[in-house]
């Protein structure tokens, strides 16, 4: 069927997943995970899929096979959720977002579950090199956070661009899926699950429409969806986002204890593996208490108490904001009953790309792997492609250019790049 290899499938599987920005370090327990998500030879196969998309027709090709053969290996796996599936058009998407997540977002009875969770749990949690690969590489984030809209003031609100608003993600969506939340269950097979809701993972638009096709999300309305957001509020759940201004693809509503960006974010703070809100909270010290509330509730430790120096209540203490490490999600100012919080923006905007390529582009570029989406071998030549991730460097600023110029090497590329700047 594929061209036989000295290597075995999962070992070219994990080659394909790294050429990718968004990649998984080599590892025994990332073999056994994907051992259980394929069979060599699906593994074997998916190794030779191009990073961008593709057709049944495309695949067939490169695994020299027939077309009704290929049409079948590759709806299978899309009915597993290891490829995305929509009007005929294929992509593989990578570990995270994608299909370890996919994996977990329903239960299912033809993968044991509780070994596939201790296998996440040690290669996420335990080994940690996939989660700093993934959060503390790169200034470009897989993710960003989504303010909590009803503690927004009228103020506030006039400097939210609706990109920002989790609400209209939701309203413009073209299709809306709700699926189980990985993190959650992961930890439920562990007995670490906290009571926050299970089934309120949001897909939205292209891998919404895929997984709604082969039952790994239910459709819901954009209604639906928003009262499933008030109920995010409701249970201080942090709201984060694709990185990218339009067609974002997922929302996830985090907790601090079992969602994965949230644990990298206390761990790996000051790298800011995840792109915070426009927002801070600011502290009135005349109206807090020390109560501890909102240091109770900030899922990635950035509130503390300390000393109120109040010579006539010499124990009181007051609420701290730690700015490097604050996500700018408002969980605090929801939590606060006693007024004592609110939201203020930022000294400097944060950048958010325009959409996935211009993401994934800077990604592979602070990341050495641009040369891998450019000469994307067994993409078979697709020249509009390649015209996108160069029209993305060609706006990118110049030192991000430089970047580019110097892992591409391409006398074209520099010739483009000094055009523009003429």
């Amino acid at each position: 069927m594929a061209h036989q290899s000295l290597k075995s499938g999962y070992v070219q599987l994990v080659d394909r997943i790294n050429l990718f920005p968004q990649y998984a370090p080599p590892s025994s327990v990332l073999n056994e995970i994907l051992k259980m998500l394929f069979s060599e030879q699906e593994a074997e196969l998916v190794s030779l899929l191009p990073i961008k998309p593709f057709t049944a027709e495309q695949a067939a090709h490169i695994w020299k096979i027939n077309l009704p053969d290929a049409q079948r290996v590759l709806d299978e796996l899309a009915s597993r959720a290891i490829l995305l599936d929509v009007d005929g058009i294929y992509s593989l998407p990578p570990p995270m977002a994608g299909f370890f997540e996919f994996s977990m977002m329903r239960v299912r009875n033809d993968v044991n579950q509780k070994i596939l969770a201790e296998l996440f749990y040690q290669y996420l949690n335990v080994e940690e090199d996939f989660i700093k690969a993934l959060f503390a590489t790169g200034t470009t984030q897989l993710g960003r956070t989504f303010v909590q809209e009803p503690v927004l003031s009228s103020e506030n609100a006039l400097h939210v661009l609706d990109y920002e608003r989790a609400s209209e993600v939701i309203r413009t969506a073209t299709h809306i899926g709700i699926g189980t939340c990985y993190c959650r269950h992961k930890m439920r097979h562990l007995g670490k699950e906290c009571n926050a809701p299970m089934e309120i993972c949001m897909s939205f638009n292209y891998a919404a429409a895929s997984l709604i096709k082969h039952g790994i999300a239910q459709s819901v309305s954009a209604t639906e969806c928003l009262k499933l957001l008030e109920t995010a509020y409701a249970h201080n759940l942090v709201q984060l986002g694709e990185n990218n201004q339009r067609q974002v693809n997922f929302i996830c509503n985090c907790c601090g204890c079992c969602c994965e960006a949230m644990i990298a974010a206390r761990k790996f703070g000051i790298l800011q593996p995840v792109h915070t809100t426009n927002f801070l909270p600011q502290i009135s010290d005349d109206k807090c208490n020390g109560c501890g509330k909102c240091v109770n509730v900030c899922p990635v430790e950035a509130m503390t108490l300390v000393s109120a120096n109040n010579p006539q209540k010499p124990k009181m203490k007051k609420a701290k904001l730690l700015e490097d490490i604050c996500l700018g999600c408002g969980v605090c100012v929801h939590s606060c009953s006693f007024g004592s919080l609110s939201l203020k923006s930022r000294k400097e905007r944060v950048i958010t790309p325009i959409n996935g390529t211009h993401r994934i582009v800077l990604m592979a570029i602070e990341r050495g792997k641009l040369q891998n989406l450019i000469f994307d071998n067994q993409a078979l030549a697709s020249h509009r492609a390649m015209a996108a991730i160069l029209g993305v460097i060609l706006k990118l600023p110049p030192i991000k250019q430089a970047m580019a110029s110097e892992q591409m090497r391409s006398k074209y590329l520099v010739s483009l790049i000094n055009r523009l700047g003429n």
